[in-house]
């Protein structure tokens, strides 16, 4: 940043800042002289010119001022900035909102404001200057904008240098003339203003520059982006829009991120110990091991570890602290504090998720790296059960970014982190040693498994702090003296007490600290006598309180609030803990009693602004192991009892619709602030844990427990009565992804007790409830009653108890279903064609493969897309897992295949060596091997660990389309377009065998799993079954009339199905040949067969679309499953046959449940325009004269009766989709593939009004005043009092108002009057649309149409 300064002679120079030191200044507001050339510019400055210019009067102005204020510096846009330099003016113009923020004082300067009275003109009155401040050309213009909502201070000035007050007083007159509220003006968050009406304060300004309209408001949205003159206003609109949406997406991403802020948390732990003393950890900084961490490149791990109490915590804060002031190189810190009593951050994904949220914060272009997965996943991907492979995957991206910068990664109190530690541990000891511009440094306690864990590493640096008695003594000396003076003791009192206290220390801070707590509260007289009793070591100490706590009168009290505070999953406030223990509910409203009462439980607990903590691990440790007796006379399972029901209780009686007062349905959480009174304050944590808690206490075998998981007991009635406003709490506390786990955890809890079938039934239904509309409700609370109960079917058990919920003036027809769809989930991310999917063998996972370069693996429970792995450069064919579904491949047009780590999703290996695109891949059964087939006429056999290529099989003359090893992997068999199968031995990579026979392309291959038999399925319409000895082939299947697309053997190898183009599946007997089923139900070719593992269902997929699951015995279809909305490719079951995957052309994978064909889940990918533009229509205007349709981005408009051309309306900057003419025949709307409607002058060609509307408009209609415009999205109203000569930099674009009912420009929401009303399922967003008064139809993909009839009541 460039500041000036006025040298006594007048002069002006320029110095230069850095943002780390730039000085107190002023800065300048003011309009551009007509000519420019007459302004004080950059090059006058660096001169010594431009004293003789009209501006020069502006900087005189500026630098008075300054002056008179202290400020030695000041900054004017005319001279400060190189405008010759683009990159510098680009970064200027995106630096400007904060330059004018950070000015100490903002002086307006108004050129066409007196403060005297002036004339108007002859005979007149004269005018004051409130009149024509409130015509000021100031505010018509695009950069003041920003110049008026950045500065905390603004002072305005008349031309002749007259102070006429500041923003402050004049606040009122400002939101008259600017429409701007006042608490915007008073500096409230502009983040809380929304997008549109941002863009409506500027729409009645104007810049020089088309283009500076939209670069004036980059820093009003908080967002910047390259200047690009020349682009056009409207060019330059959208690229704003997008990187509004990027920026709000970026957010989101970083608020789910969010586990803690490490930096509070560790002014919290300051706070607690009381306060850091810098010559309890100034020791360090000298030490040698820490100097060999701190300047050698080679030891990148420092591990700092020590017995309890010994102030590792308080050391690391020290070190954080010197590491801030560190000046002379640039780097990273971030750091983390593990807490076991928090289940927030007590585990291995927590600590990754801090240190990663501080990174960002410090270098946020880093964001990128977890946006990534972000946009598929959502917050399920830092909270479901692969929560820790996606994060550990996103740190290595992030560790190896060669943007980095020196980083130090801190982690206090590892042995803490409770879950998935040792994962935790080998991660930071394996990535130590990789990276050299990263050091970690990590503090324990000194335990043997981590010991063992970093021994491994041999960069590291191990720093014992029992082996540094000596440094650590005088750090505890130097504690005792602080800690004593506190206590302000006279000097024979502080002498005996820093004398016990030396000589029973043990070098142990927390002691300390615990006595010093005790003597506080001790009177003076009886200080000598109490401190004799207090015992050296830390668990005698406690033992005493414990004994303390057991004689006093509230002993029971203080037990009951100890076992709770020990059994929750993370701490708990003051009124929490009143809602969960029994004794404590007649002081829930009294914050004073209830800090009463928990100061009777000593030392053990602390409190910091209303949460209750262990005031350290060892407290509870001591509460745990060695006082469970006392504390936990009935076991911990009967607290997690207590837990569990106290919540249901609190919740029953506290949670009820709407408990924030939101009232508009379609309220979106990130606007949701919670109230000053929180009517969730009490039940936050049971909202968050009753299941958690349940299912610790396995009600299903404790006494009494059969009570609550009945038929009508406890549950039950919660879920009946009170389910749908437990979700909206989940969903204000932005918990919804917990919620759903917790369901899930519910729902395993009770399923196998088969004496509650109406709580089992009931369960299964609130689960698919949830799982259906669990993003509606995470976006907007209320969804949870539209849309949730809207679209839920008829049958649904929530939606029957919480009729009463229902909106009652809405109307769908047709009817919804009855039932749950069949399909259980639809994975939606991919962007192009699935060509191929597959379970792992354990059923857990799912993979997919593309066309869109990218394979997915999901969890095949809840439907997040765990990991995406891209690497390939070109379409994936296939994709397989190894049998120990450790490892899975991928085989792709680019002629490679890949080897990828399942669990950490990083590609081990590229094979490369075909020629031509690779078609299959397989596993063999010992996961040893890996075959390939290609167009390339050959196979390809790998060593899986080595990556060398072991045979290269040649004798195909065509492409190899299919491999299958024989379950004892000692085979091989291929398929080809050479019309041959050819077997192959694996030890000696000799063709042992070809089987000639088929007349057409041999498409698939398969052996039986006794590998006695093969199987052939071929273009010439035939599955032949051969002797995998001796490939005789007597036994051929000829039934099917036309091709075959797919064979499969039976797990059994009994039976062989196969699929063919004629529409049906046919099962044969593999011994007899004999044809035993003819499975007819699909109305298109039949792509795909499988058998399920327990011989009981076989699956078909189609290109009718659907999925059939037959009955095998019997011949009769179970389920069609319907939900994809193209071709069906391929269909397999999970191995332990209860899902089902399915692969569509219509670029989705989806999950079903294989024992009732539930549907669980819909995702999907990428959508396509799909719009038809209008390039041949023609439109009357409607007094007949004028004739005109769209012409590429233009539109023409001819004479009717002459034929002759007329006008040319051009500005759309893609195709037009609709045009139509207003009654009264002078004005043209027109729609355009460039997401605007603009609406045109006839008479003179000019644009009157640019209408960003988001989406392709395909219907135009005015009303019959010409009022109103009618689209397929929803009714706005048009400006009919628009000048028709305005210049093109200055056409008003103004976001339109809709009127009544409509639609969101995504298809997401339904709206009312441009409010979210109710958000759609994926299944019901509509390709087109169309609105008529209260009624909307939308037709979708899939082919239903659905008309929805709104009689909308005020909200």
């Amino acid at each position: 940043m460039r500041l000036l300064e006025r040298q006594p002679d007048d002069n002006l120079i320029l110095r230069e800042f850095t943002d780390k030191d730039v000085p107190a200044y002023a800065i300048l507001s003011h309009t551009w002289l007509p000519n420019n050339n007459d302004e004080v510019s950059f090059q006058d400055v660096e001169a010594g010119s431009g004293k003789s210019k009209a501006g020069w009067k502006k900087i005189t102005f500026c630098a008075d001022k300054a002056a008179a204020d202290g400020l030695r510096y000041f900054w004017i846009d005319t001279c400060c900035i190189k405008k010759s330099s683009d990159a510098e003016l680009s970064e200027s113009l995106n630096s400007m909102f904060r330059w004018y923020q950070g000015a100490s004082k903002c002086y307006v300067y108004l050129a066409d404001v007196r403060a005297t009275k002036r004339k108007r003109g002859e005979g007149e009155e004269y005018r004051t200057w409130e009149e024509a401040f409130q015509n000021s050309r100031w505010f018509t213009r695009g950069w003041t904008l920003q110049e008026l909502l950045a500065p905390s201070l603004i002072e305005f000035f008349s031309e002749d240098g007259k102070e006429l007050g500041n923003k402050r007083r004049l606040e009122q007159h400002i939101h008259k003339i600017t429409g701007i509220p006042v608490s915007a003006l008073r500096g409230s968050p502009l983040s809380q203003v929304s997008i549109d009406e941002k863009f409506n304060w500027a729409k009645n300004r104007h810049t020089t520059r088309e283009e500076d309209w939209v670069y004036s408001l980059l820093g009003i949205f908080g967002t910047s982006m390259p200047v690009i003159y020349g682009e056009g206003k409207e060019k330059a609109i959208r690229r704003l829009r997008k990187e509004i949406d990027d920026d709000i997406k970026a957010k989101e991403c970083l608020r789910d991120l969010y586990v803690t802020d490490p930096r509070v948390d560790k002014t919290r732990i300051e706070e607690t110990k009381g306060g850091l003393l810098e010559d309890s950890y100034h020791w360090i900084l000298k030490n040698s091991d820490f100097q060999e961490w701190y300047g050698n490149l080679q030891s990148s791990l420092l591990w700092i570890k020590g017995d309890p109490g010994k102030g590792k915590t308080m050391l690391l804060c020290g070190i954080i602290n010197e590491l801030k002031k560190i000046t002379n190189r640039p780097y990273l810190l971030t750091f983390f504090f593990c807490q076991a009593t928090d289940s927030r951050i007590n585990n291995a994904t927590a600590v990754l998720r801090g240190l990663l949220y501080l990174l960002i914060d410090q270098q946020p272009s880093l964001i990128s790296h977890v946006q990534k997965r972000y946009d598929h996943a959502g917050k399920g991907l830092f909270e479901d059960a692969n929560a820790w492979v996606s994060i550990s995957d996103i740190f290595i991206n992030v560790l190896q970014d060669p943007n980095l910068e020196n980083t130090y990664l801190i982690i206090d109190a590892l042995d803490e982190c409770i879950t998935e530690g040792e994962k935790l541990l080998d991660f930071i000891a394996q990535k130590s040693l990789v990276y050299p511009h990263v050091k970690w440094l990590i503090a324990s306690r000194n335990w043997p498994l981590i010991e063992r864990r970093l021994d491994r590493t041999e960069s590291k640096v191990r720093l014992c702090l029992e082996l540094n008695s000596e440094s650590v003594s005088a750090a505890v000396r130097s504690y005792i003296q602080y800690k004593v003076g506190q206590l302000k003791y006279d000097y024979n009192i502080r002498d005996v007490v820093l004398e016990y206290l030396s000589l029973n220390v043990n070098d142990t801070f927390l002691w300390v600290a615990l006595v010093c707590q005790e003597l506080r509260d001790t009177p003076k007289a009886m200080i000598l006598k109490t401190l004799k009793l207090f015992p050296p070591g830390l668990d005698p100490f406690y033992g005493r309180m414990m004994k303390q706590i057991s004689e006093s009168r509230g002993s029971e009290l203080c037990k009951q609030i100890l076992a709770s505070i020990a059994t929750v999953y993370e701490p708990i406030t003051l009124f929490e803990l009143s809602s969960l223990v029994e004794m404590l509910k007649s002081a829930s409203d009294d914050r004073e009693s209830l800090e009463e009462i928990i100061g009777l439980c000593g030392s053990f607990l602390i409190i910091r602004n209303d949460i209750i903590y262990f005031m350290h691990q060892s407290a509870k440790d001591y509460i745990v192991e060695r006082a469970s007796l006392e504390i936990f006379p009935h076991g911990i399972r009967a607290i997690h009892y207590e837990i569990f029901s106290r919540s249901l209780e609190v919740m029953s009686k506290t949670l009820y619709r709407d408990i924030y007062g939101l009232y508009q349905p379609g309220y979106p959480i990130e606007r949701v602030q919670r109230p000053d009174i929180d009517p969730l304050a009490a039940s936050r944590y049971s909202c968050l844990y009753w299941i958690d808690h349940l299912c610790e206490w396995e009600a299903l075998d404790y006494i009494g427990g059969k009570v609550d998981l009945q038929d009508g007991g406890q549950v039950d009635l919660f879920v009946r009565e009170k389910y749908l406003y437990w979700l909206e709490a989940l969903s204000l506390l932005k918990a919804i992804s917990q919620g759903v786990l917790a369901i899930a955890k519910l729902k395993k809890l009770i399923q196998g007790n088969a004496d509650t079938p109406a709580l089992i039934q009931l369960i299964h239904d609130a689960y698919r409830f949830v799982m259906y509309h669990k993003q509606g409700i995470a976006t907007s609370p209320l969804q949870v009653y539209m849309a949730g109960l809207i679209f839920s079917p008829a049958g649904s058990l929530i939606r029957r108890h919480f009729k009463r919920e229902e909106p009652d003036w809405i109307t769908i027809k047709p009817n919804l279903p009855n039932k749950w769809s069949s399909c259980l989930q639809t994975l939606e991310g991919h962007s192009r064609e699935v060509n191929s999917v597959v379970f792992s063998h354990d059923s857990t996972l799912l993979a997919s493969a593309s066309d869109d370069l990218t394979v997915r693996i999901w969890n095949s429970n809840s439907g997040a897309c765990q990991a995406i792995l891209e690497g390939h450069t070109n379409s994936v064919r296939s994709v397989a897992f190894s049998h120990n579904s450790k490892l899975l491949a991928s085989a792709s047009h680019d002629n490679t295949i890949q080897i990828w780590d399942v669990s950490s999703s990083v590609c081990q290996a590229t094979f490369k060596g075909h020629s031509e695109a690779v078609t299959s891949v397989v596993f063999s059964y010992n996961s040893k091997l890996l075959a390939s087939a290609s167009e390339d006429f050959t196979i390809r056999i790998w060593d899986v660990t080595s990556g060398t290529c072991r045979a290269i099989l040649y004798g195909h003359s065509s492409w190899v389309s299919s491999v299958a090893f024989s379950d004892d992997s000692k085979r091989l068999a291929s398929a080809s377009l050479d019309h041959t199968l050819r077997i192959w031995n694996v030890s000696s990579d000799e063709c042992v065998a070809t089987a000639q026979g088929h007349s057409n392309v041999v498409q698939g291959v398969a052996f039986s799993h006794d590998s006695t038999r093969l199987a052939s399925a071929s273009f010439d319409h035939t599955v032949r079954i051969w002797d995998a000895e001796s490939t005789e082939w007597p036994q051929s299947f000829e039934g099917h009339g036309n091709s075959i697309n797919s064979i499969t053997f039976s797990q059994n190898s009994n039976w062989l199905a196969s699929a063919s183009v004629d529409c049906t599946v046919r099962i044969w007997d593999a011994n007899s040949c004999k044809l035993l089923q003819t499975f007819k139900g699909h109305n298109a070719s039949v792509r795909s067969v499988t058998f399920s593992h327990d011989l009981t269902r076989l699956a078909s997929a189609s290109e009718d679309n659907t999925i059939i699951i037959w009955d095998i015995n019997s011949g009769d279809y179970l389920q069609i499953l319907k939900g994809h909305t193209e071709s069906v490719l391929t269909v397999v079951f999970s191995y332990d046959s209860t899902r089902l995957a399915s692969a569509s052309l219509d670029e989705t994978v989806r999950i079903w449940d294989a024992s009732n064909g539930h549907s669980l889940q819909t995702f999907q990918g990428f959508r396509f325009n799909g719009f038809n533009i209008a390039l041949n229509s023609v439109i009357f205007s409607h007094d007949s004269i004028w004739l005109a349709w769209p012409r590429d981005n233009a539109v023409w408009i001819w004479d009717a009766s002459s034929g002759e051309r007329v006008q040319t309306l051009e500005g759309h900057s893609d195709a037009i989709s609709s045009v139509v003419f207003s009654p009264d025949s002078t004005r043209l709307a027109s729609a355009s593939n460039d997401f605007t409607v603009r609406i045109w002058d006839i008479n003179n060609g000019g644009c009157l009004q640019i209408l960003p509307v988001g989406t392709s408009i395909r219907k135009l209609a005015f009303d019959s005043i010409g009022s109103y415009l009618s689209t397929d999205i929803g009714k706005f109203a048009v400006d009919q009092s628009l000048a028709s000569n305005i210049a093109p930099d200055e056409i008003p674009i103004q976001n339109p108002q809709y009127h009544g009912i409509g639609r969101s420009p995504d298809g997401e929401w339904i709206t009312f009057n441009s409010e979210n009303l109710i958000r759609l399922p994926s299944e019901y967003r509509p390709s087109v649309s169309d609105i008529s008064g209260s009624t909307i139809g939308i037709g979708v993909e899939s082919g239903m149409v659905w008309i929805f009839n709104l009689e909308v009541p005020i909200f």
